[in-house]
């Protein structure tokens, strides 16, 4: 296969994992197309579907790339079948723990999403029989990517709190992995030191974790709880790990941010992710409106999609709610339509480069519905908690 040696070793881990009949036609794939390649679905008489960074194509037995299921291979219930037996190693039973969330994690980092029949147990999910879809997720770092972002992160000796805004698929858990990766190893250009974090991957996304080994480069001073509900991990990593900054993925829960407001009270700098378009649609959800009314987010960093995925369209002072500056970058190995990848630069798209970050001078405050935020987190609201 074509393509730099990186990307290679993704696509070759990940085709570790397929029977020789779809091995044969993902192996037919030109290189340039495996460098775009984000998910690979199976499902039983249905056409082979991968999505590309910029939308799905279904593929040929040859490894045409088709807009159409006209002329698609279509996958047998063998193929199926075989490939859950080498991505379960032959043991539904030995990955049920991670089959109660409907994906397994494989060597790589790589997330498997299986479909089927569940079999519930107390009303909760035991386990899945039956399986007639598989969706491969492939994991892919790029060093580099947060270059752009980190100087309104950090200062001195400190990080700042951080969250960033994001629809789905534009790219925040690839720009978390490597803000993590930075402050954990130190940013020499920043005369910044390195800290402490840890790390609650819940959905075993950001750190990539395989038999709780990190497949992913997460830096030297980081401390991984995978697979963790975040709010009980969070609360774990602050009893143990004594960490200066808590790192995760999609916050929302009412638990989540009780429990981030905990580890705020300890002195530790939060970064985390949170799903939606603009702050006013995060403001929107109760418990999530009561996190940014206590004003003590410094720094939101909001993505997009419009040059690509992993656009940054503004970061935030959260003290003043003012833009610092207009700026696009893509902020994964986000490729353009021609092939070429960014090989984990940051491209800037002709907006004002980033200026210098200022510092808010504005208190917290009272925002309005705040003491209604705080009854809802708390569950003391008419219609409870989250």
């Amino acid at each position: 296969m074509g393509g730099d040696s990186r990307k290679e070793t993704a696509a070759e881990e990940i085709m570790a994992f397929f029977p020789d009949t779809i091995r044969r036609t993902l192996s037919r794939i030109p290189g340039v197309a495996w460098e775009k390649v984000e998910e690979i679905r199976l499902r039983i008489g249905q056409p082979l579907n991968i999505r590309l960074c910029r939308g799905d194509v279904f593929v040929s037995e040859n490894g045409d790339l088709l807009p159409s299921v006209t002329g698609s291979y279509r996958v047998t219930a063998d193929d199926v079948y075989r490939t859950t037996q080498l991505v379960t190693r032959s043991s539904l039973y030995s990955v049920e723990d991670e089959l109660r969330n409907g994906f397994v994690t494989v060597s790589g980092g790589h997330r498997v999403g299986i479909a089927g029949k569940v079999l519930l147990d107390d009303k909760k999910i035991r386990t899945i029989k039956h399986v007639w879809a598989l969706n491969f997720r492939v994991s892919r770092e790029v060093a580099g990517v947060a270059d752009r972002v980190l100087p309104y992160l950090v200062e001195r000796d400190r990080v700042k709190h951080t969250l960033i805004v994001s629809p789905p698929r534009c790219g925040k858990t690839t720009l978390l992995r490597d803000v993590v990766r930075q402050i954990s190893c130190g940013i020499p250009a920043l005369g910044f030191r390195g800290v402490t974090v840890g790390l609650v991957d819940e959905r075993s996304e950001i750190a990539g974790c395989y038999k709780g080994v990190p497949q992913r480069d997460v830096g030297p001073r980081t401390d991984v709880l995978d697979a963790c509900p975040k709010a009980e991990g969070m609360m774990l990593l602050l009893r143990a790990f004594s960490p200066e900054v808590i790192a995760t993925d999609e916050i929302g829960r009412s638990e989540d941010i009780a429990a981030l407001e905990e580890a705020l009270n300890t002195g530790v700098t939060i970064i985390a992710t949170v799903h939606a378009r603009t702050i006013e649609e995060l403001e929107r959800r109760p418990a999530l409106r009561y996190m940014t009314g206590l004003r003590i987010i410094e720094r939101f960093i909001l993505l997009g999609n419009d040059n690509g995925p992993g656009t940054v369209r503004e970061i935030i002072d959260g003290r003043t709610m003012k833009a610092l500056g207009g700026v696009t970058v893509n902020a994964e190995a986000f490729r353009e339509p021609d092939g070429h990848s960014g090989n984990g630069r940051l491209r800037d798209h002709g907006r004002p480069a980033l200026c210098q970050a200022s510092q808010g001078t504005e208190g917290p405050g009272d925002r309005p519905g705040r003491a209604r935020d705080r009854d809802f987190l708390r569950g003391d609201s008419p219609g409870g908690g989250l």
